[in-house]
């Protein structure tokens, strides 16, 4: 496995690929077993696989964690060379944003719901980046978790509508057995907070379970999981949605695929999770 941090070398290393698919996985690093699962799915099915790391300031708001963004380059390589990454993709906030950023993304469609409400220009910053790390590293795939399936969808939308030569692949979300999502924010979780934080997937199973009973009115489903994590959890309820899928909209019936999806603050993290049904409460694990 190379390590590369500067935009020229992955260039060339991308020139020089001689036409091998190239696999591609973005991440911010702190990498766990949910990101490697991602990387696993690129070298199934690519020549090359690329992962980069990079802590992106421009999907922080001004009160958030960039700061305490939890890092440890030394434990990441380890991770990703075990995984079978062929290049780690490490450029410094200097090497990304050599100077202040005259152009950027402006994404609309799927952003005022979700994480994207309380967020306000977190996906832009996404897209930012995202557009930047697909111009150099060129990849005939790329591939998200869809433990963040707004991203998964406002990430969609980006290669679709701005004609990138990319193929995007969701993959199931990675869980501890049982349930919690992984994350890179489950460390700052206390002891009381662990145990509490199995109810979100918990309370997400419990939503599919009524959607396979018949329930057809989202307005229902939506107050048992909120009465639900209320009971179960000390956290605060960020959202409770949901929201037809990959569109997210509201809707008043549960006719096409939908997501359910919960956010909670605890103390010193902000959990999200979330599942994606057909109407007729299958899960869907892959897009």
């Amino acid at each position: 496995m190379k390590i590369i941090r500067t935009i020229n070398e992955m260039k060339q290393i991308v020139n020089e690929a001689n036409n091998k698919t190239i696999g591609f996985v973005p991440t911010m690093g702190f990498l766990h077993e949910g990101h490697l699962s991602l990387v696993k799915e690129a070298k199934k099915e690519n020549d090359f696989v690329v992962t980069s790391i990079f802590v992106n300031p421009l999907q922080f708001g001004p009160n958030e964690d960039f700061d305490e963004y939890p890092r440890d380059e030394e434990q990441d390589a380890n991770h990703a060379k075990q995984a079978g990454v062929d290049v780690l993709f490490i450029p410094a906030m200097e090497e990304m944003y050599p100077k202040k950023m005259g152009i950027k993304i402006i994404v609309e469609e799927g952003t005022d719901v979700l994480c994207g409400r309380s967020r306000p220009g977190h996906f832009d910053g996404v897209g930012t980046v995202l557009t930047k790390l697909f111009h150099i590293v060129q990849p005939n795939n790329t591939y998200f978790g869809l433990k963040d399936a707004q991203q998964y969808a406002v990430v969609h939308h980006l290669i679709e509508q701005l004609n990138f030569p990319v193929k995007i692949n969701g993959l199931p979300t990675v869980r501890e057995q049982d349930g919690l999502a992984k994350s890179s924010r489950n460390v700052y979780l206390s002891d009381i907070e662990r145990q509490e934080a199995i109810f979100l997937y918990e309370s997400l199973q419990y939503a599919q379970k009524r959607v396979v009973d018949g329930i057809e009115n989202p307005d229902i489903i939506i107050k048992e999981v909120t009465n639900m994590l209320q009971e179960k959890t000390s956290g605060k309820i960020d959202y409770v949605e949901l929201l037809s899928y990959p569109a997210l909209q509201q809707i008043s019936t549960i006719t096409e695929p939908i997501i359910i999806a919960i956010a909670v603050q605890f103390t010193q993290a902000r959990l999200i999770d979330n599942i994606l049904l057909q109407p007729n409460g299958t899960k869907i694990d892959r897009l």
